[in-house]
């Protein structure tokens, strides 16, 4: 199998899953989630979906409900995808977005403004 064939289906599957969360979802702890990137196994069994969130607060709760939802999620990935299996999914809250904050205020602290 190609390397090209998981990051064409981790594409895919994070559009879909984005449209699916934003029309589909219906608990209202899976609110403002934005998915960064889907990485999938080289044998498409298993996907790794990492989201980030507006209020990072409730990010344990916002992965429980997402956990809790991905049988749903990947039964209507199924149905919109051609595969022969679809991934099981797991979901995972990427901290790089907010380690990269962080990091900007600590720089930003340390180097004195311009004049």
């Amino acid at each position: 199998m190609s390397r090209g064939r998981p990051r064409k289906v981790a594409d895919l599957i994070q559009r879909e899953l984005a449209d699916l969360l934003r029309h589909e979802v219906r608990d209202p702890r899976v609110g403002m989630v934005t998915l960064t990137s889907v990485d999938v196994a080289p044998d498409l069994s298993h996907a790794k979906v990492f989201f980030t969130l507006l209020n990072s607060e409730h990010k344990e709760e916002t992965a429980r409900a997402l956990q809790r939802a991905a049988g749903f999620l990947r039964s209507q990935l199924s149905r919109r995808m051609t595969l022969y299996t679809t991934p099981e999914l797991r979901f995972v809250y990427d901290e790089s977005v907010e380690r990269g904050d962080r990091l900007s205020r600590l720089i930003d602290s340390v180097i004195p403004p311009k004049r």
